[in-house]
């Protein structure tokens, strides 16, 4: 099998902390942001032949055109990692509508583009994937409604996908984090929120990137929801 790797989202935070702990394991990785300096810039800190590509994941053309961009320059992608997410917190009754199909457009619709994309090729020749779910959309919490759909119905998609797809060899998994020193979460009042964390901290995005490459090579695992939370779960 191949090892290319499509991270979207890959320019930062967890996507970025996935890409340093596979550039040395031998995989080429396409790094793929809406913003293409910011996935050159993460490309190229990575050294070797990781390629940076620009795409929206809510447009199935972008989508396309990626995919076959990255065939062309890296060859087929056996792996796949959907890091790319966004939030806008707000109580229902005070969420735009503009603003619940943007979080459902990028969160939830974008990962089954990318997933249906990849098919393609894995059909074909097996594949791993890894979806970025949250915490949040096992749990729910207030005045995250909209992003918690977004991440609950990643985890159906990913189970049914998982059933789909197992007998061509394919692995469909998420990674749940919890609380994560990303841009996400830079705005939060950390030291209320870290009470009620029973390890006491935020995570870093390192420590959930060995759980998505946990994922991404362990053959007989599919269908699975790891959850990477400090125990956040075992308080809300």
């Amino acid at each position: 099998m191949n090892k290319v790797c499509a991270i979207f989202g890959g320019s930062r935070g967890i996507g970025r902390a996935v890409a340093q702990l596979m550039a040395p394991k031998g995989y080429r990785l396409a790094i793929i942001s809406r913003n293409l300096e910011m996935a050159r810039a993460a490309a190229g800190d990575l050294g070797g032949n990781h390629l940076a590509f620009s795409c929206d994941v809510a447009k199935e053309h972008d989508v396309q055109n990626t995919f076959e961009e990255m065939e062309k320059h890296l060859g087929q992608v056996n792996f796949l990692v959907n890091a790319a997410g966004v939030n806008r917190d707000s109580l229902l009754v005070r969420t735009k509508t503009e603003d619940m199909i943007s979080q459902l457009n990028t969160n939830l619709l974008g990962s089954m583009l990318t997933c249906k994309a990849a098919m393609r090729t894995m059909i074909q020749q097996g594949g791993s994937i890894v979806n970025v779910g949250s915490i949040i959309g096992l749990k729910g919490n207030s005045g995250q409604s909209v992003y918690s759909a977004s991440k609950g119905g990643l985890v159906g998609f990913s189970r049914a996908l998982a059933k789909e797809v197992a007998r061509k060899k394919i692995r469909v998994n998420v990674v749940a984090p919890g609380f994560v020193h990303t841009d996400m979460t830079k705005d939060l009042k950390e030291e209320e929120l870290k009470k009620s964390i029973p390890l006491g901290r935020f995570g870093e995005t390192i420590e959930v990137a060995h759980a998505i490459v946990f994922l991404l090579e362990s053959p007989y695992i599919t269908g699975h929801v790891l959850v990477v939370d400090g125990g956040l779960q075992l308080t809300m």
